[in-house]
Parts: structure tokens; C-alpha cells; sequence
């Protein structure tokens, strides 16, 4: 489900088929994300992923076509509360150097067999790239975490 609104910001969450404990440690963990990130691509491409999972520490990863063309995001943790709460400041750029600052605020509830996980997004410079985010980035991102927790077995 994604709900947009004016003020360009974006909410938007999935089930997933495992704890809020697998689905926080999916998402956060380097390892498990160079996994998930091209689990679903036919040719796998360039990733490289480091976390530093601390209030103040980064998330930094890369990931293209290759490693000449690639897309680039700094996340700096503000806010962790495992497996409950996650909030970062992101800057991402583009392989053509273009740039974008957002902050993200994730949440993990127990929902059934699973894991209900929620995006708020916000300081999106238009509706264009909002919508783009909403649809493209975060609905993939969320089918190959899903991907990822079925092939590995976490139970639901």
C-alpha cells in the first residue's frame, strides 16, 4: 500500500513473511543486503553495501549496472530501536551526479504469521520523484527483502 500526499511526503508499507527481529536484521545487516539486492535481477550488477549500525554511524551503498555506473546512497542512523524503529538522513546520488536529501523513519509491527513494514519518506524535491520512490523503489525493495526471508527459510 502507498499513500501520497501533498507536502511530498510518502507512506508506504508491506507484509512480510517473517519477525519484526529477521525482517530489522534483512534490512540493516550488509551481508544479508548485498543478498537481497539483486535476488530477483535476471544478471546480477555491481553492489557494495557497509553498515555501521550505530546512532551517528552510516549505511553507505553502491549498486549499478556496474562498478563505473553506479547509484549511491549515505544513510546516517538517527534513531534505532531494535526491531521496532529505524530513522535515517539519506543523501543519494545519481550515476550523472544529481543529488537528494530525504529523511526515512521504518517500522517493523508484528502482523499475523509476519512483519508489517512501514516507510515514511520525506523532503522529496517533487511529486514526479515522490510517485517514483512510491511505486519503482519501494515496492522493489520490499519484494526482494520478501524474496530474500523465503529463500532463507525465517519462518512466518
Amino acid at each position: 500500500m502507498t499513500d501520497t500526499t501533498d507536502d511530498l511526503d510518502l507512506r508506504t508499507s508491506r507484509h512480510l513473511p517473517a519477525t519484526p527481529e529477521e525482517v530489522f536484521d534483512a534490512y540493516t545487516d550488509a551481508e544479508k543486503q548485498k543478498a537481497w539486492f539483486t535476488i530477483l535481477d535476471d544478471e546480477p550488477g555491481y553492489v557494495d553495501i557497509s553498515v555501521d549500525l550505530r546512532v551517528g554511524g552510516q549505511q553507505v551503498a553502491a549498486w549499478g549496472p556496474s562498478e563505473d555506473v553506479v547509484f549511491r546512497e549515505t544513510q546516517t542512523f538517527v534513531e534505532i530501536d531494535r526491531p521496532h524503529r529505524l530513522v535515517t538522513d539519506s543523501v543519494g546520488r545519481t550515476p550523472e551526479g544529481e543529488e537528494m536529501a530525504t529523511r526515512i523513519t521504518v517500522t517493523f509491527e508484528p502482523d499475523g504469521d509476519g512483519t508489517l513494514m512501514s516507510v515514511h519518506q520525506v523532503g522529496f524535491p517533487v511529486p514526479e520523484v515522490r510517485d517514483f520512490f512510491g511505486a519503482e523503489v519501494w515496492n522493489g525493495a520490499f519484494a526482494r527483502i520478501a524474496a530474500y526471508l523465503d529463500r532463507t527459510g525465517n519462518p512466518t
